[in-house]
Formats: structure tokens, C-alpha cells, sequence
């Protein structure tokens, strides 16, 4: 099976490698261009883990509504969702 997850193209290598950075940054972890293998394998996951974040955002609403049980009770409602493309 042929891997697919190669960049061909320079200008999408570079994008990519500039978001990277950002997500480091926003992180605390410090990235440097080419090979860093003195970051732990925590730091790597927190670096790949916010450029997730902000690939697909995650969006609460919050409301209240009438308790569905219990009759003049107002219960507290928070949806999560993931929006991705």
C-alpha cells in the first residue's frame, strides 16, 4: 500500500510547515525547522493536537429549557459539536 500522506506540492509544504510553527507557538513548544527529536513525545502530541484544533473548531451552545421530567423545573443545556469539512 502506497503511503499518500507526502506533500507534493513546495507551496503547501511551506503552508503547512508555517501552520505547524503557529500551532507550536500557541503551545509553548519549541519547534525548530527540520528534525526535532529532543521534543518529548507529549510536546509532538500537543503540537499536533492544535493544529486539530484549529482545523476543525469545536462550537458549544449553551441554553436553558423547560425540564422534560419534572413539571416548573428549568434545566441547563450544552451541546457540543465538531464542525469539519
Amino acid at each position: 500500500m502506497k503511503n499518500t500522506n507526502q506533500i507534493n506540492i513546495p507551496e503547501a509544504r511551506e503552508a503547512m510547515d508555517k501552520f505547524k510553527m503557529e500551532a507550536a507557538n500557541e503551545v509553548g513548544v519549541n519547534l525548530k525547522q527540520g528534525y526535532n527529536g529532543h521534543l518529548t513525545s507529549r510536546e509532538a502530541g500537543s503540537v499536533g493536537g492544535q493544529m486539530v484544533k484549529n482545523v476543525c473548531p469545536i462550537r458549544t451552545a449553551r441554553f436553558t429549557r423547560n425540564n422534560r421530567i419534572m413539571e416548573g423545573h428549568i434545566q441547563a443545556v450544552r451541546y457540543i459539536v465538531r464542525i469539519s469539512v
